[in-house]
């Protein structure tokens, strides 16, 4: 039985004898019989090479990697070695192994000498017990098996599991309190104050949307509109936004803890990447020289300056995404299809949207590609430190693609387009989109609402159709066995072929599975707390993605993928240090939505300043009385500029004036003092939430402790323990 436990199996294509593939083949697989490995070849439509390492390799690991103390007391017993060391070690020698063409494994795929390497999804107890507990659709809400994951998968993808579930867990607090935000909206649906000015405002007469043939507008057209932006744009969303500053904060500190617990069930606290990693390279080849770090101010420099080149395309996009909405809303407001006319607005948001998500998906294989171009520049030592800068850049990259049309609807729209008689144009000619008379919150609620549905949505189809796809299509590929050579009997298929074939079946995984899963989850993050104060439901859409995220991952891993090669790892690596940073860019990007895009502080200025409330003591008046009316300014038609085609009349009136959405005199169009005061009271909030918010923050950190007590005093028992038992043996072999 033992015979057939084969760590590691290589596919290739029937190459012809003495052909330059099969002479490569054969020297690759000579260099590791030298290093005792054991191969044993089955034919089918492929050549199958399983592999299986001699045991005294897994013992120098043992021996090399074992604490000081255990190495004196217990030399010769040796422990069995888990399946998941097993297969990391021959991996790592398979990797490292180089024939004397001087071409490792790598090359030889390239050169398609194999066409597959990995280890195999066996039918043992623990793989049963996953496929039953985990991998189904039936255990949605049940707790993961993170034991059993870790000795299937190896640490690194029993953590990731342990933080997606943990996340998943503390979002429906966050989730909750979205909802409940929502709610408290609904309730003032059709009471606001400033909606009710807005639906009754039949006598404003607004200014056109567009240069040729746009007729003047009536503010209460634009009702239904206003209601949905009060809904989501009132004095519960600041609340909801300190509360998200907060929760992200906690969520982090609560991880630490958890992830300290973890680990020290697994015996790992003491563990060190490097060692391990140094361990492995002297096991494969213990001539081979050390590799030691190296750093180049002129690569750090080019590395610095094509990455500040990729992050200027990126938001050269954006820009490009800003003049579509200029140009599509022109157009709309023109066309002659009264639907495209009507809802110019709200289908310019939508389809530029759609063309957002459309950009997302394609700049992210961009850039992939130009991360690892970036990576391979600076020649890391470690594939952790490549992973690591690998991750610091794409990280960056997808966050200004994600991002960049989000931050100018958020913070530049309706700010920069000018006013009526002086507009902003691109190119001359088309005029920036304004922002709804009800604020700009709205734009950024639709905005991230279309993204985020079609992004969990559409990306979670694809990432579980493709793989199931794509295995049934590899099943159904495989041609009929090859016939049996002529005089031979019909041989007894071999019991290893069937497993085999079976996983080679399955879809590949590469370094980056896992990390593609990471990647998907905190830009997803990202998308939950840097603007949440404008889409207070996108907890509840990303906890409702996780949950299914979770199974569909492990399904995939289980079923549709080979197996993962299983890597060690005592915490979550860089991603930790990536999280830490988005939930500081969410205090800064929560305070400055509602400071700059929500209408809060404007309406709180109007309140204390300027209403009705100020002049005389009405105590059962609503002091936002009158607020629309003091936010629109007066523009005098003949102001226009000259190529501004305006129908004068309207409603069989001749219309003198009209109104637009900004704090500017009547006769110069100057700003007024309410807008300096507006500007001040913005400034000064922000910088009141921020530093409430990371005070708040910093407290938290400080008040939650990184490792629970018990944690520490298990540490300590150790320790102590270790150290008596170290006398004890001293003071015995000295009376000795």
């Amino acid at each position: 039985q033992n015979e057939e436990k084969w760590d590691f199996v290589l596919v290739s294509d029937i190459h012809e004898m003495g052909s330059e593939k099969e002479i490569k083949r054969k020297k690759f697989l000579d260099e590791l019989s030298k290093k005792g490995f054991t191969i044993k070849k089955i034919e089918d439509t492929k050549l199958f090479y399983g592999v299986r390492a001699p045991q005294h390799i897994f013992w120098n690991y043992q021996r090399l990697l074992m604490n000081p103390d255990s190495r004196q007391q217990n030399s010769s017993a040796y422990q069995d070695v888990p399946v998941t060391t097993r297969i990391r070690v021959v991996h790592f020698i398979l990797q490292n192994t180089v024939t004397s063409d001087l071409e490792k494994l790598h090359d030889l795929m390239k050169k398609k000498v194999f066409e597959a390497a990995f280890p195999l999804h066996k039918k043992e107890e623990i793989a049963e017990i996953l496929k039953k507990k985990w991998a189904r659709w039936r255990v949605l809400f049940k707790e993961q098996p993170i034991e059993e994951i870790r000795c299937y998968f190896g640490e690194k993808v029993a953590l990731y599991f342990a933080w997606l579930g943990w996340y998943t867990y503390l979002l429906v607090f966050a989730a909750l309190a979205g909802v409940a935000t929502v709610a408290a909206g609904a309730t003032v649906f059709s009471s606001s104050q400033v909606s009710k000015e807005i639906c009754d405002a039949n006598d404003t007469i607004m200014c056109p949307l567009c240069d040729q043939n746009c007729s003047f507008w009536v503010l209460s057209e634009t009702c239904t509109y206003a209601k949905v932006t009060h809904m989501i744009d009132n004095e519960a969303t600041v609340v909801f936004a300190m509360f998200m500053a907060i929760w992200a904060t906690v969520f982090l500190e609560l991880w630490k803890r958890e992830r300290a617990t973890v680990v020290t069930n697994w015996d790992l606290y003491g563990w060190d990447e490097e060692e391990e990693e140094l361990a492995l390279k002297l096991i494969n080849n213990s001539q081979q020289e050390l590799q030691l770090y190296e750093h180049s101010y002129f690569c750090s420099t080019i590395v610095l300056i094509l990455g500040v080149l990729m992050i200027m395309v990126l938001i050269g996009i954006a820009h490009a995404l800003v003049i579509y909405r200029a140009v599509a809303m022109a157009l709309f407001t023109q066309s002659d299809v009264s639907l495209l006319s009507q809802h110019a607005d709200i289908i310019a948001v939508m389809t530029g949207a759609v063309l957002h998500y459309l950009t997302i998906v394609i700049m992210t294989k961009v850039n992939w590609h130009v991360a690892l171009f970036l990576c391979k520049l600076e020649k890391p030592r470690t594939f952790s430190q490549r992973e690591n800068n690998f991750t610091v850049k794409i990280v960056i990259f997808q966050f200004f693609t994600n991002f960049s049309s989000l931050i100018y609807i958020a913070f530049f729209l309706g700010r920069i387009n000018g006013h009526p008689g002086h507009y902003v144009r691109i190119a001359g000619h088309w005029r920036l989109e304004e922002c709804h008379p009800s604020g700009c919150i709205t734009d950024l609620f639709i905005q991230m609402a279309v993204i985020m549905v079609l992004k969990q949505t559409i990306s979670n189809i694809m990432e579980y159709l493709i793989p199931w796809i794509s295995h049934q299509l590899r099943k159904k590929r495989k041609p009929p066995r090859r016939s049996v050579m002529l005089g031979e009997e019909e041989e007894a298929e071999d019991p290893c072929k069937r497993q085999w074939v079976k996983n080679y079946e399955l879809n590949e995984v590469n370094v980056f599975s896992l990390f593609n899963e990471y990647l998907e989850i905190v830009i997803q993050y990202g998308f939950t707390t840097i603007f949440v104060a404008a889409f207070p439901l996108a907890p509840l859409l990303a906890l409702i993605n996780n949950v299914i995220e979770i199974h569909m991952d492990a399904i995939k891993m289980m079923r549709l993928r080979r197996r993962m090669v299983p890597r060690k790892a005592k915490d979550i690596g860089i991603w930790l240090q990536v999280l830490e940073a988005i939930g500081t860019l969410a205090v800064i990007g929560n305070g400055l939505v509602i400071a700059i895009t929500s209408d809060f502080i404007p309406v709180q200025v109007y309140k204390y300043m300027y209403s009705p409330c100020t002049r005389q003591n009405h105590t059962g008046m609503d002091c936002s009385t009158g607020y629309i009316n003091n936010s629109l300014s007066v523009f005098h038609i003949q102001d226009f500029e000259p190529h501004t085609k305006v129908l004068p009349e309207f409603r069989g009136v001749q219309i003198k004036e009209c109104r637009y959405r900004d704090y500017r005199n009547a006769d110069d169009y100057t700003y007024t003092v309410q807008f300096w005061h507006i500007f001040a009271a913005r400034l000064a909030f922000l910088i009141l939430f921020e530093h409430v918010a990371l005070c708040v923050k910093l407290i938290a950190a400080w008040y939650i402790p990184d490792v629970p007590q018990r944690v520490k005093n298990q540490i300590l028992k150790d320790k102590h323990r270790n150290l008596s038992n170290e006398l004890s043996t001293m003071e015995y072999c000295t009376e000795v």
